[in-house]
């Protein structure tokens, strides 16, 4: 399937989820996006760009309400996003998978290998949020507001990267049912992560809390001095392609 081609699954809820993906060997990557992006950004078409050149499987999606697929980014949460994962790696791959997720991707990620342990062998997480909302999004909050998004239902967040996000009461409450870090994650498989010591949206520290609370005895975790959240220079897309290819080989790609 060419690079460009965009299509669309059936995902949760009656929503069209667009995708991309290119056929190629085990194991499959799956690009998970952060919040409020979508799988058009540039590591993620880095990516899949190589993966194309290398002979490796890998898929990619937006979430219902972002990019291209249908929805309303204001319905989304961290449940219904999960939902979208695992309803495009169950409708659209096959045998092992690695999954390769940014931000609140790496969130995803994990909860996704929870849901599918016998399918999910290993994880790249760059800058991984798991839990922010409750962690990080909501105490950095004003009291004005927390009573917005309490009482109005949302609340309109700025944003260094493009225009404000509407917060969601949805969004904070669901979040709390899907936390991590409180207490061991079940994953036995290689995790590699990657983190800029000037990220301002989460500090590296949060991966080095999410790598103690991982069950997995082969967690790798790679900061980056200069780097930012984003990790998306083109120094930065060499490391994370070496390293997801370097994972590939050693699951035996």
């Amino acid at each position: 399937m060419p690079l460009g081609l965009v299509e669309a699954h059936d995902g949760p809820r009656g929503v069209a989820l667009a995708f991309q993906r290119s056929a190629g060997r085990d194991p499959t990557l799956v690009w998970l996006s952060g919040y409020a992006s979508d799988m058009s950004g540039t590591k993620a078409e880095a990516l899949h760009a190589w993966a194309e050149g290398a002979g490796q499987a890998f898929l990619r999606f937006d979430y219902a309400g972002t990019g291209r697929s249908k929805g309303a980014f204001v319905d989304g949460t961290i449940g219904r996003w999960l939902e979208d994962a695992l309803a495009v790696i169950d409708g659209l791959t096959e045998g092992p998978l690695v999954l390769v997720g940014s931000s609140m991707g790496g969130w995803s990620a994990l909860l996704a290998a929870r849901a599918r342990p016998d399918r999910v062998k290993g994880m790249v997480l760059i800058a991984p949020a798991p839990d922010f909302t409750e962690r990080l999004m909501w105490p950095e909050l004003t009291e004005a507001a927390r009573t917005a998004i309490m009482k109005k239902g949302q609340w309109l967040r700025p944003s260094a990267y493009g225009g404000p996000v509407p917060i969601t009461r949805a969004l904070i409450e669901d979040g709390r049912a899907h936390l991590l870090l409180d207490g061991p994650i079940p994953f036995a498989g290689p995790v590699r992560i990657l983190h800029g010591q000037l990220d301002p949206d989460v500090p590296w520290g949060h991966s080095l809390e999410l790598s103690e609370q991982l069950e997995s005895e082969d967690v790798r975790t790679t900061f980056i001095k200069n780097g930012d959240h984003r990790l998306s220079t083109p120094e930065n897309i060499a490391l994370l392609i070496e390293t997801v290819a370097t994972l590939c080989r050693e699951l035996g790609a």
